[in-house]
């Protein structure tokens, strides 16, 4: 959006020439003081001129009997988790007033490199809503993966002067910033005085002090209030996260009042278009901190201003003369039901998004996996005693736990009755093939496979199942649809979802991408499965920078030794 002309705000503001829009018979509500102010507001060339007085407008817009709050921010989030290209995203949250939203494209980027972040820096220049992006500081995320490519500092510092750039995204290596891999820190000195987002879970002591004093600003990654406590009190902005898998709101509610609001911010980091359909996304964590007895001013604060002062966006986070137009018009402050939303001044609705210069999707043909045999899912060992990763429902957070299985022709098979599954990590880039098993407990899972491309932050091919041969079905599938979610039961593909664009995301509208999800649901439940989201869940499996054990395509993870252990 061009700035518009600095004496045109002033003549406007002072009411001395018609401003573009009023919004008039509504109340704003104050995120600084919590007053509510009474009057028109006045907008011109997008940004804010007036409130609280009487203006004259080429547009007036009635927004009687409803309440004026800033527009929200996401923090922290992977537009790619949500399964739909930025400009669906838009379309999906937009409306539920979401108006800023700060992305981190390293699933993209760990598929396509620089290409897959540059999609994203283009495609942000374009939708309604603000998305400014924060540039993929891990990829891949550790040397114990194979990713589809390898981002340096210098690919970093190109890109750093665009014009939807904000600074560095989380840094996941907190191991490797602690003891000083020359690889980190040649990305946090390019970025040094700028903005860095953290990422360190269970940091705690003296490596926090040193995590932050390498500049890290924010945390996404505290699961409970005593963790995110003592980060506040070190100095991190604690973002809030509730997505589809981390599920953090409840346990992090009590750090947030009055007092606090000004140093947390909500985010969703990944949260798909069912979850978003069924529940809501911003809207849906405002809604139930307010229900759990959080005032609104704390609440409303932590989702606007709170998260603009954060990232350094000055000119956004309060309904106040000389900001952004990213304004929300809610019957209630409560339900937080958007009746109207603002971005930039613009009006969100189809003909908004039908306004759009639509950038043509990349990563087209990303899958590029080994072909696989039921053999291939074979575990071989002539021991007993086995790792095996222990899921949290709500967490990404795992289990290390120790399970005795017997050893039956040089193979330990799936125990459905003592809920031990096979899970499977096979590299999909066409760079080595490497195939990885291991057990997990906690999908339910008695029958078939399920298997996903979205796999963090590698976006290899993972598979959970019982059965070799469904296994190889469903893994063969995903090269066949250019990656997705795939259910199979008796060699039979029960449900899938096609996700193309690098194999994350799909070119279908959100709506029927939440369809296809409900559908991959039923599938999973009749198999067995428990968990709410199995998808995500088995995503979060492979990613090796969250404690405690995971699985890459090199073989089972010790997070807390950051070690490749079998």
């Amino acid at each position: 959006m061009s700035r518009p002309d600095l004496s045109r705000l002033i003549e406007t503001g002072r009411g001395a020439a018609l401003c573009d829009l009023v919004l008039r018979g509504g109340e704003v509500f104050d995120v600084v003081t919590g007053d509510s102010i009474r009057g028109d507001v006045a907008i011109t060339g997008g940004v804010i001129v007036g409130i609280g007085a009487e203006y004259e407008g080429a547009e007036v817009l009635d927004v009687s009997g409803l309440t004026l709050v800033p527009g929200f921010i996401d923090t922290h989030l992977h537009i790619e988790s949500s399964l739909v290209t930025p400009f669906e995203f838009d379309r999906c949250v937009a409306p539920r007033g979401v108006t800023t939203a700060l992305c981190d494209p390293h699933e993209i980027a760990n598929v396509l490199g620089v290409d897959g972040i540059r999609y994203f820096l283009e495609a942000a220049l374009e939708t309604v809503m603000s998305i400014r992006v924060n540039l993929s500081s891990c990829v891949p995320s550790t040397d114990m993966e194979t990713a589809g490519a390898e981002i340096g500092a210098e690919d970093l510092v190109a890109l750093r002067d665009h014009p939807a750039a904000l600074g560095l995204a989380e840094f996941m290596n907190y191991p490797g910033v602690v003891h000083g891999d020359s690889g980190c820190l040649a990305k946090l000195e390019a970025f040094r005085g700028g903005h860095i987002d953290g990422h360190a879970p269970m940091l705690s002591g003296k490596d926090l002090n040193a995590y932050i004093a390498a500049g890290i600003r924010t945390e996404h990654e505290a699961t409970t209030a005593e963790e995110a406590r003592e980060k506040l009190r070190k100095g991190m902005r604690i973002l809030i996260r509730e997505g589809s898998v981390s599920k953090d709101l409840e346990a992090l509610l009590p750090i947030l009042d009055e007092r606090t609001s000004a140093y947390c911010c909500f985010c969703t980091d990944d949260r798909n278009p069912l979850d978003i359909g069924e529940h809501g996304h911003l809207d849906y964590m405002i809604r139930t901190a307010i229900a759990r007895g959080v005032s609104p001013l704390a609440v409303y604060r932590a989702a606007s201003l709170s998260a603009a002062e954060a990232f350094g966006l000055k000119d956004r986070g309060q309904i106040a003369p000389g900001k952004r137009a990213d304004i929300v018009a809610v019957r209630s402050l409560a339900y937080c039901d958007a009746e109207v939303v603002l971005c930039g001044g613009v009006v969100v609705g189809e003909a908004a998004f039908a306004a759009r210069r639509v950038v043509e999707p990349i990563g087209r043909g990303s899958v590029r996996a080994p072909r696989v045999t039921a053999e291939s899912f074979r575990l071989g060992s002539n021991r007993a005693v086995t790792d095996v990763i222990g899921i949290l429902p709500g967490k990404i957070i795992t289990e290390h736990l120790v399970e005795d299985v017997a050893v039956a022709d040089g193979d330990k098979r799936p125990d459905p009755a003592r809920d031990l599954a096979r899970i499977t990590v096979i590299e999909r880039h066409g760079r080595n093939g490497n195939i990885a098993n291991g057990f997990v407990r906690g999908f339910g899972i008695g029958a078939g496979a399920i298997a996903s491309t979205v796999c963090h932050d590698h976006h290899n091919i993972a598979v959970v199942g019982v059965d070799y041969a469904d296994m190889a079905v469903a893994a063969s599938r995903l090269s066949e649809i250019e990656g997705g979610f795939v259910v199979v039961r008796g060699g039979e593909v029960l449900a899938e979802l096609a996700l193309p664009v690098a194999g994350l995301m799909s070119l279908l509208p959100f709506e029927e991408v939440r369809e296809a999800l409900v559908a991959l649901r039923a599938a999973a439940v009749s198999l067995g499965v428990t968990l709410e989201e199995p998808f995500l869940q088995l995503a979060f499996l492979a990613l090796p920078v969250i404690p405690k054990l995971k699985i890459t395509d090199r073989g089972m993870v010790d997070v807390m030794k950051f070690e490749i252990i079998g």
